[in-house]
């Protein structure tokens, strides 16, 4: 029996816990949240949908109440403050942090062997918070960042190259902010082939540009976080790990002179399998990648900095 817990039933939180559910990611699943009567409802909701997709998944949504988590074998962090129409990822260190410390503390209680999926903003940050907090081996700690970005350098990849999208290739390292992700347009393909042997390179700079924005995009249309893709690519992360798929997938990792970086965690191309992190994967960059990567490193070192004046 699988068991997964997503803390914070919020958009993204309730997303998550609807993908596991209706995909049969897990065969438990618990949502839990700080608010009354949210989970409670949001759960509810999603399993009245049971008998009319046939799902043998079981979702139940609890308040506060972290015994019911226990023995999880995947804890997903979605609890946070979301961003607002021109607020960064950066602007929610200080009171996310304290959600997130309290979150981490409360579910390794109940779950001391739990891979940890942590989405809250910002992201990459609150990835390295948990890592310093916790005391967990670093691949029990994963950040979702990574997987988002690629999953919408895909989309708008798709759009250029008008084709399907799940025959689309590309992947976004860096960090998780509109200014610090770095598509990375030399290893797109369609069906193998490369991206650039379709697109001049004005148009994949385009596309390069739209996914770094992708989320600020959304923010403003929707007048806060989006959550469907965020929420998939987090489901997407927890059956990596629960069905041991040993799939390449860039996330938010601690890297240990790893791409010439240590101490901060980073999205960089990850093999995600039952124990979580099983291996980083080092691109061959070209010099321009490489300074692009230093540079975003730099701003999340900054961030980390940040992170410690606010504790």
């Amino acid at each position: 029996m699988s068991k997964v817990t997503v803390v914070g039933a919020g958009n993204v939180g309730a997303t998550t816990a609807n993908v596991l559910v209706t995909t049969q990611v897990a065969d438990e699943v618990v949502l839990i949240d700080i608010k009354e009567g949210v989970s409670e409802g949001k759960a509810m909701d999603i399993m009245q949908t049971a008998n009319i997709l046939g799902l043998q998944s079981r979702l139940t949504g609890v308040t506060n109440d972290y015994a019911m988590t226990e023995n999880s074998d995947v804890v997903v962090i979605t609890s946070g403050v979301p961003r607002k129409p021109g607020m960064t990822r950066e602007e929610l260190i200080g009171v996310n942090a304290g959600i997130v410390k309290s979150v981490t503390d409360n579910v390794l209680k109940h779950s001391p062997n739990a891979i940890i999926i942590c989405v809250a903003n910002p992201m990459d940050t609150m990835t390295y918070l948990i890592h310093k907090i916790s005391g967990l081996p670093k691949n029990r700690i994963i950040g979702m960042g990574g997987a988002l970005d690629s999953a919408r350098f895909k989309y708008f990849l798709s759009i250029a190259l008008q084709a399907n999208a799940t025959e689309v290739e590309g992947i976004v390292i860096g960090g998780h902010g509109d200014t610090t992700m770095i598509p990375l347009t030399r290893y797109a393909a369609y069906r193998g082939v490369p991206a650039s042997e379709y697109l001049p390179a004005e148009q994949l700079a385009k596309v390069a540009a739209d996914t770094m924005v992708g989320g600020a995009t959304l923010t403003k249309l929707l007048g806060t976080s989006a959550w469907y893709a965020p929420g998939a690519a987090s489901a997407q992360m927890v059956a990596a790990v629960l069905h041991d798929q040993k799939k390449l997938i860039s996330c938010s990792a601690l890297l240990d002179g790893e791409y010439g970086e240590s101490d901060l965690c980073i999205g960089v191309p990850c093999i995600i399998g039952r124990n979580g992190i099983e291996k980083i994967v080092e691109f061959d960059l070209n010099d321009e990648e490489k300074a692009l990567f230093h540079k975003s490193a730099e701003a999340v070192h900054k961030t980390n900095e940040a992170l410690k004046a606010a504790l």
